[in-house]
């Protein structure tokens, strides 16, 4: 009995590892946040296949005080691109074929992943994908980096339950930033380094036609925005936020929960002090409760890089989800 029971036992492991020897166990992938393995030889990276590269995924990011490139590149020539190589988040792969495509996968060598292939017969073939392609290579890639955001920001989160019960929405925010603000339903939050350094963010309720769809969609956007700052963020002595003119600020649409949006760069001061820097504002189009949901962040860090900074403040807003 007893061998006859070890028998079956041996069939069932055989049966089951059967049954899986078609299952593929990536690694887990890693890299910093906007940084873009390119897997290229060394002739066409120098030359102007890499060129046309830099240009795009290095581009200044938008609505930044000083320049700062989108991505972050470190090429890896196409003989090394093993191993550990391989577990980069984002990558792209330039490849001199017989055919020319471009293709996006996901989670090829390691998990999670975004893979991007481009090939061509040409150096000329291979910059007319890039540059064609463009904004779909950098939609890809920013996907990805935001959710990877996420992932690392939903280990500890704000308890803001009163304000998604206020405001009617979910948000994921970090337990590092704290509530400074509540009042008449504007929230003002904020997470400080140092005197010198703080990501902030405000969330409020503004109405459906304040913001006329029509050429004059940037002027209502900022003006929504000075007068809420002026309203809810404290000030002493006359000193107060507003948004500064001297750079003209973007507008974009966006998606935010599945609902359009207005996305704006720009850059905040403090009239009457020397403080200024970068902010993204979106007004979510809410047409269910018949209200803009504007969800603000902004970032004080004089003398630092900032893309960071103003990407984590745009991953969290992107969470949201209105009720």
């Amino acid at each position: 009995m007893k061998k006859l029971i070890s028998i079956f036992c041996l069939l069932l492991v055989l049966s089951c590892n059967d049954k899986n020897s078609n299952i593929i166990y990536l690694p887990a992938s890693s890299g910093n946040i906007n940084s873009i393995s390119v897997v290229a030889d060394n002739l066409l990276w120098e030359d102007k296949v890499g060129g046309a590269i830099r240009k795009v995924m290095a581009a200044p990011a938008k609505g930044l005080p000083q320049d700062e490139p989108m991505f972050s590149l470190k090429q890896i020539p196409t003989p090394v691109f093993t191993d550990f190589a391989t577990r980069s988040r984002i990558i792209l792969k330039v490849e001199k074929t017989d055919s020319t495509s471009i293709e996006i996968k996901e989670n090829v060598y390691a998990k999670p992943q975004t893979v991007v292939v481009i090939k061509g017969k040409t150096d000329h073939e291979i910059i007319r994908q890039i540059k064609e392609n463009e904004a779909k290579i950098i939609d890809a890639f920013t996907k990805r980096e935001v959710s990877e955001k996420l992932r690392r920001i939903n280990k500890s989160l704000l308890n803001d339950e009163e304000m998604e019960a206020a405001l009617g929405f979910t948000i994921d925010i970090p337990s590092a930033y704290k509530i400074t603000k509540n009042q008449d339903n504007f929230y003002w939050i904020r997470k400080e380094f140092s005197s010198s350094k703080t990501l902030d963010l405000m969330f409020y309720s503004y109405p459906l036609d304040g913001i006329r769809k029509s050429d004059s969609i940037v002027v209502d956007v900022i003006n929504m925005r000075n007068k809420m700052v002026k309203d809810g963020i404290d000030g002493e002595d006359g000193i107060i936020m507003t948004t500064e003119n001297a750079y003209a600020p973007s507008i974009f649409k966006a998606i935010i929960d599945n609902k359009p949006a207005y996305e704006t760069r720009g850059i905040w001061k403090i009239e009457g002090a020397y403080m200024a820097g970068p902010f993204v504002n979106y007004a979510i189009e809410d047409k269910v409760n018949n209200r803009y949901l504007v969800a603000e962040g902004y970032v004080y860090a004089p003398s630092l890089d900032k893309r960071e900074y103003v990407f984590e403040l745009e991953a969290i807003i992107k969470s949201i989800k209105i009720k």
